[in-house]
């Protein structure tokens, strides 16, 4: 249980980590980084669309709302710089290598 939990955080820290080398990215469009910029701040803020005091809902808005404009703002980025970004993250990150012994 604890493996899965640790390989969905890193996943998670993966995807952030592409998503700022996008964001970095000249070749990015405006909109796609106001969008990121939104779904990171909307993340991140104490403001919700409903509170998250409600029982359920309150977190449904956090689980629809941040993913779809993260969403579309990868639609908006050519998949090529996408695919760079994700590559580069995925060289640092040790991935397709061969794990360390101990």
């Amino acid at each position: 249980m604890w493996e899965k939990a640790k390989a969905v955080v890193e996943a998670f820290r993966r995807e952030v980590r592409v998503y700022r080398l996008v964001l970095a990215d000249p070749r990015t469009p405006w909109l796609a980084r106001v969008l990121l910029g939104a779904a990171v701040a909307y993340a991140l803020s104490p403001i919700d669309f409903v509170p998250d005091f409600i029982p359920v809902v309150g977190y449904l808005d956090d689980v629809v709302v941040v993913p779809g404009l993260v969403y579309l703002a990868l639609r908006l980025v050519p998949r090529e710089v996408v695919a760079e970004c994700r590559a580069r993250v995925n060289r640092t990150s040790g991935e397709g290598r061969e794990p360390k012994s101990r």
